[in-house]
């Protein structure tokens, strides 16, 4: 399934709009939910809870899962795509098709920052446009569909959104420094101070766990990533922020 890009609608702030929204989204997404009210909390952050105390639940949990719906999704496509490839390789790739710019890029790309539903407060200070909102929702929408669906009709929805990997793989190569590369990009205008991560313990028993990072220019998110200690996740995160800033 390949999918069509459309450009973006406006939020929305009565009921119709809301109905409309949902209903245009779904059309994106050549899917009809069979219970909308999945995909309507896919698309609640939970600034949204404060100005309306009666909705109970935000988008966090769904995007726990759908993030673990994603990482399966792009493990079994990159498996089968590149028989030769050792983990490490995998691994990279799937950061680079799975890091919070690009997954927030796909976000706009199928007009979810019109249908956010956030708190007055939130909206007031930019939170419609806010990457990691952005982000977060995308996520959510994936467990919607999964919940509302099945696995395969998941993956082919979000293998459908995504395209041909090859394409958005290209030059998307095994890095073994990652954060050095980075740096070397960014110092000559920023400094050599301006990069910042941010990881923490994510999942996982002292014997198995994973961690998150995150890697910022000053307050500018670049990428996230993960792996199984602090430095891997730093290292997927620096090659997701390098595959979203693309060739100089």
């Amino acid at each position: 399934m390949r999918f069509l890009w459309r450009p973006a609608f406006c939020k929305f702030s009565t009921v119709t709009d809301s109905v409309h929204t949902l209903a245009a989204l779904q059309s994106r997404l050549a899917y009809p939910f069979r219970n909308v009210k999945l995909l309507e909390l896919a698309l609640t952050h939970p600034s949204y809870l404060q100005d309306h105390p009666e909705e109970l639940e935000s988008n966090q949990r769904m995007e726990f899962l759908g993030d673990a719906v994603l990482q399966l999704v792009l493990t079994e496509a990159l498996f089968q795509l590149y028989p030769d490839d050792r983990e490490g390789a995998l691994s990279q790739r799937r950061a680079a098709l799975s890091n919070g710019v690009f997954l927030a890029k796909l976000a706009r790309d199928l007009g979810l920052d019109a249908g956010l539903r956030l708190s007055a407060g939130e909206e007031q200070t930019g939170g419609r446009a806010r990457s990691s909102s952005l982000e977060d929702a995308f996520e959510a929408l994936i467990g919607a569909l999964f919940l509302d669906s099945d696995f395969p009709t998941a993956r082919r929805i979000v293998l459908g959104i995504l395209g041909p990997l090859p394409d958005r793989l290209s030059g998307v190569q095994p890095d073994e420094n990652p954060k050095g590369r980075l740096q070397e990009r960014v110092q000559p205008v920023h400094g050599n101070q301006a990069l910042r991560y941010e990881s923490a313990h994510v999942a996982g028993q002292d014997h198995a766990r994973e961690y998150e990072a995150r890697v910022f220019l000053k307050d500018r998110l670049l990428g996230s990533g993960r792996g199984t200690s602090k430095k891997l996740a730093e290292e997927a995160a620096a090659r997701a922020a390098l595959s979203a800033l693309g060739p100089l």
